[in-house]
């Protein structure tokens, strides 16, 4: 035991968990002396408990920030490091890389044949390339897709474990009440909820070996519904990424978003009712150099309002889905293009007003514009302080742009307006005519 390996996994409390119980749990091989923790606020200083950890790690795993790799690494004499999270440019990739090898240690990557479960059941995927793609209603548009094929459709999501990691080990959520006994974050809901009004169940937690042999037993066909452009944990039969020419050339650029691009059996361009053609013409381009095997799909994501005539004239506060704007990236999403689109006086900049986290998450992501606001809620505390930076505010309207309507789980003082978006094809061919032919073939084979 004296032997073993020593390693430190680095993460975002999601993959860094399952690389973990895939390949180090119970190896005695190796010996996991801590992970670290970046991307999501609050999720250092815990421990990946004994539970979960194994028979190796009576203790469990101490969870450290990012910031201290290289005393980690020095204080233990680390021999590799191994980098498990996603939605990170390759630059940053190897400037990580750059830091761990300067300390003397191996960095590693750990890939699909490694990482990827098996499933008894057919496993669709739909990831992307970048974070705030649009991949949430394409999950939503595939999963009832198959289910009006008549098969049963088991959602199964990337892993947003940022509560008591024991507890959250398998979830299953069938109902909205589900959601509240789950003590669920405004993260989870958002992607939790459309899936649930739906009709679908769906699957999450931290051990994703035990989420496969619950859902097994549940379903027909497993989807798995990606995040941050994550690489799935099952193996795909069928593997469906989508693109964004808002942020042309990031599908080459980011990790592992390319990875996605290379491996697609279907890759689907959005939002190309908003994109430029020099965006869309890139895009294409990249397709065709690394991936032309693939089936393309074009779409849109035209978006909608409750009430359009709330919006006319008025001042309106927009509250974007948040990982979108955050390490997504992006500047502005689907509520500012919605509240352009219905007429909006003026789009009031919610910096004045930000509390606490709100106000550090504009320090630490420039890039935002003034006018949106990221609906950040990844604990109690920050969802008080996303509810108080509303309410603070001064506006005639807020318009709610997030997955998940926050109406349901805070109070705001000033009338509301819902944004939604769906995804639209345009031309041919279409996710029900791929999918068609695919559930074809599984029913012959069954």
């Amino acid at each position: 035991m004296t032997d073993r390996v020593k390693i430190v996994i680095m993460g975002a409390a999601g993959r860094d968990f399952h690389n973990f119980n895939v390949v180090f749990r119970d190896n005695p091989r190796y010996d996991v002396v801590a992970f670290t923790a970046a991307q999501i606020p609050n999720i250092d200083g815990r421990r990946y408990p004994p539970g979960l950890a194994g028979s190796l790690y009576p203790q469990g795993i101490p969870i450290h920030s990012e910031e201290e790799l290289e005393p980690l690494i020095e204080a233990h004499q680390i021999d590799q490091v191994i980098f498990s999270y996603s939605d990170v440019s390759h630059e940053q990739v190897m400037h990580t890389a750059s830091r761990v090898l300067a300390r003397g240690a191996d960095f590693r990557l750990l890939g699909p044949r490694t990482t990827m479960l098996r499933a008894s059941k057919p496993v669709v995927s739909v990831c992307a390339v970048r974070t705030g793609c649009g991949k949430s209603p394409a999950a939503r548009k595939v999963a009832a897709i198959i289910r009006g094929e008549g098969l049963r459709v088991g959602v199964v999501r990337h892993p947003m474990p940022y509560g008591d990691l024991c507890k959250q080990a398998v979830q299953r959520f069938a109902t909205l009440e589900d959601l509240t006994k789950g003590d669920c974050t405004i993260e989870e809901m958002e992607e939790y909820e459309p899936h649930i009004a739906n009709g679908d169940v769906v699957y999450a937690g931290v051990d994703y070996e035990r989420i496969l042999r619950l859902v097994e037993a549940e379903a027909d066909i497993i989807l798995w519904d990606g995040g941050n452009n994550d690489l799935p944990f099952f193996a795909p039969d069928l593997e469906i990424v989508l693109l964004d020419p808002h942020r042309a050339g990031h599908e080459r650029a980011y990790f592992p978003g390319e990875v996605n691009l290379l491996r697609a059996d279907v890759l689907l361009i959005n939002k190309l009712d908003t994109a430029d053609e020099e965006q869309v013409f890139e895009v294409r381009r990249n397709i065709r150099l690394c991936n032309p095997r693939a089936i393309v799909i074009d779409a849109g994501m035209p978006v909608s309002i409750d009430d359009p005539g709330l919006v006319q004239g008025k001042r309106v506060l927009v509250v974007e889905d948040g990982p979108t704007l955050t390490h997504g990236g992006m500047s502005f999403g689907a509520g500012i293009l919605a509240a352009r689109k219905f007429g909006a006086r003026e789009l009031v900049d919610p910096r004045p007003y930000a509390v606490g986290s709100i106000r550090h998450a504009f320090h630490e992501y420039p890039h935002i514009m003034g006018a949106a606001l990221p609906a950040m809620g990844y604990g109690h505390e920050q969802m008080r302080e996303l509810e108080e930076t509303i309410n603070k505010t001064e506006c005639d309207l807020v318009l709610i742009a997030t997955p998940v309507d926050l109406r349901r789980v805070m109070r705001i003082r000033q009338p509301t307006c819902r944004v939604r978006y769906e995804i639209e094809e345009i031309g041919r061919p279409t996710l029900h005519e791929v999918l068609r032919d695919f559930v074809g073939k599984i029913k012959t084979h069954a």
